[in-house]
Order: structure tokens, then C-alpha cells, then sequence
């Protein structure tokens, strides 16, 4: 057998070994891109179910809480404010806010029986809680994807794959405000 021809072999499955790992380390920064996109869109979908139900839940808790009008101002004017975050961190940012208020605002309506036996406020805060739960659940994976798309740029194959397809910037973790580990406060 000729030389040439097995070093030209040898060069033909190098090459298409090296084609082989390029395409499946370009794969796998593009799969790991629209994970956290996708997840980031689940995140959104849970966040305009609350974003939907909160005029609801403020005119229910309005017609029985007149002297709580501050914090009903501030639960429509973050709930504004959510609508017209533009990026992802001005997005968390004003859910933080958001989930803050809100919470503040279940606290208030312990103070009223009669809305407590309200049944429209039932559903009301049952289907809050829930959507509460599955933001909690969204933002987890969202953030189970960031850690999985950050930690690939960042190692030696993945930043060379994240350069060639522009993706050099970090994805942003959906993270709680600062203080939101205590109890919100509510004092009459």
C-alpha cells in the first residue's frame, strides 16, 4: 500500500473526527442557549398569571380594605412596573418586588374575617398560591438551566463554542431580593 494513501486515510478520519467534535461542542452551547430561553419563557408565562389576577385579587381586597390604600397602590403600581421591565434582570427585579408586595397584601386580609369568608377571595389567593408555587418551580429550572449553560461557556471546549456562536455573555440567575428571606412586615 502506498504511504500517501494511508497518511491522506489518516488525515480524512482526523478531519472528520475533528468536524465530529466541532459540531457537537457548537450543539450543545446552541441546545443550552434555548434551554435557558425556554425556561426563562416559562418563568414569563407563571408571571403574567400572577400579572393577570392581581387587578382581581386587589378590587376583591378594595371593596373590604379601603384604609389599605398604600399598599394596594404599590401592589398595581409594581404589578405596572412588571409590564414594562424590558430585560431579564429588570423582569426579576420587578417579580421580587412584586412577590414582596403581595405577600404583604395576603398578610393584611388576615385582619378582615369577612373577606377571609369571602368566596371570591378564596379562589382568588388559592389560585394566587399556586401560581406562587409554580413560579417558585419555572424559576428553579430557569435557574437549573443558567447554571447549565454558564458552567459549559466557562470550561475550555465551551468558551471556544460560545465565541464562535456569540454567545460570550453569562446568562442572568433569577435570584431573590435582598431581605427576602424575612418575614414581610405589616403594621396598622
Amino acid at each position: 500500500m502506498n504511504k500517501g494513501l494511508i497518511a491522506l486515510g489518516v488525515i480524512v478520519v482526523l478531519a472528520f473526527m475533528a468536524f465530529g467534535w466541532y459540531q457537537s461542542g457548537y450543539n450543545q452551547i446552541v441546545s443550552l442557549n434555548q434551554q435557558v430561553k425556554s425556561s426563562w419563557a416559562q418563568v414569563e408565562n407563571q408571571l403574567q398569571r400572577r400579572f393577570d389576577l392581581i387587578p382581581n385579587l386587589v378590587n376583591t381586597v378594595k371593596g373590604y380594605a379601603t384604609h389599605e390604600k398604600t399598599l394596594l397602590e404599590e401592589v398595581t403600581r409594581l404589578r405596572s412596573q412588571w409590564g414594562k421591565a424590558a430585560t431579564v434582570p429588570d423582569k426579576v427585579a420587578a417579580a421580587n418586588s412584586l412577590s414582596g408586595a403581595l405577600g404583604r397584601l395576603l398578610l393584611v386580609t388576615e385582619n378582615y374575617p369577612n373577606l377571609k369568608a369571602n368566596e371570591n377571595f378564596l379562589e382568588l389567593q388559592s389560585q394566587l398560591e399556586g401560581t406562587e408555587n409554580r413560579i417558585a418551580v419555572e424559576r428553579m429550572r430557569y435557574n437549573e438551566a443558567v447554571q447549565a449553560f454558564n458552567s459549559y461557556q466557562q470550561s475550555l471546549f465551551g468558551s471556544f463554542f460560545a465565541a464562535a456562536t456569540h454567545l460570550t455573555q453569562p446568562a442572568v440567575y433569577f435570584k431573590a431580593e435582598q431581605g427576602a428571606q424575612e418575614a414581610p412586615k405589616v403594621s396598622f
